[in-house]
């Protein structure tokens, strides 16, 4: 299922951790990961891995990102282009992060699952924890919110991953205040506080950080 957004066509990217002098020092005994973010805009938007990169480094953990994200793009775009296979074989990474759409719908959810469970597969093979980065719907779809949290829970479920329930805490936060900027002026993509405390879930939800 294919999201219908309108921004500019945004290439893969790749991202790697940033150190300062202060950092150098605490290299040669801070562990270090590599996480490959697939996903779209939701992704994209505001850099998210490098903000993952930036808690992660206040916090003395060390990681390098990845990001496979274009415009659109579900997990089965992906599946099909064939890029994500060929990275997760390399066995490079700590983790895969995957996102799609809201996937509230009943397509949503089967793409989520069924392509899940197939990157769930070589994520196993390659000794790679995969995770689901929760998104959110529309500002003007609010009333599907309760089906997105439902169907990221039950993908991660059903491939025994992790979970990163970023859609289920923003709309924790906004019925308790309905404040809404965690979103960005499109009342879909994130705003920077949206994504950043987005970067705060993922980094908290990941092992390394337990």
């Amino acid at each position: 299922m294919r999201l219908l957004v309108i921004i500019i066509p945004y290439i893969i990217t790749f991202s790697g951790s940033c150190q300062s002098n202060d950092d150098v020092s605490h290299a040669a005994t801070a562990a270090h990961y590599n996480i490959l973010f697939i996903g779209n805009s939701l992704t994209y938007t505001n850099g998210l891995p490098e903000l993952v990169t930036g808690v992660a480094r206040d916090n003395g953990v060390l990681i390098n990102t990845e990001m496979l994200a274009l415009p659109n793009y579900s997990l089965e775009d992906h599946w099909n282009d064939g890029k994500l296979q060929n990275l997760i074989k390399s066995e490079k990474f700590s983790y895969v992060i995957v996102q799609q759409g809201p996937s509230s719908q009943a397509d949503g959810r089967a793409i989520l699952i069924e392509y899940g469970e197939r990157i769930s597969t070589l994520c196993k093979k390659s000794n790679t924890k995969l995770v689901f980065f929760m998104v959110w719907p529309a500002r003007a779809n609010y009333y599907n919110f309760e089906g997105v949290i439902k169907n990221y829970i039950d993908a991660a479920a059903q491939t025994n991953s992790i979970l990163c329930p970023v859609g289920k805490v923003w709309k924790t936060h906004f019925d308790k205040t309905t404040d809404f900027s965690y979103y960005g002026q499109d009342e879909f993509h994130p705003s920077l506080d949206g994504s950043k405390v987005a970067a705060r879930v993922i980094y908290e939800t990941l092992s390394f950080a337990k």
